[in-house]
């Protein structure tokens, strides 16, 4: 969810849950999961959530690890 006092958003565009899961090629409901545990900051609109698209690029981004 959102933090309190998230700061100026009028400048964000805001993603629908289909269209992070587009993004990152994945289903909506691992959305949903990383939305309702807090990994991934959403706003709620009326029944519905939305996601900057700096947050989607945040969590992708420190979502990379090292391997071999």
């Amino acid at each position: 969810m959102a933090a309190p006092g998230a700061g100026d958003l009028s400048g964000s565009k805001f993603l629908t849950v289909a269209e992070v899961a587009q993004v990152m090629r994945v289903s909506k409901m691992t959305v949903y999961r990383l939305v309702h545990s807090g990994e991934l900051p959403a706003v709620r609109v009326g029944r519905s959530f939305r996601v900057t698209e700096k947050d989607v690029d945040d969590y992708l981004k420190g979502s990379f690890f090292q391997t071999g």
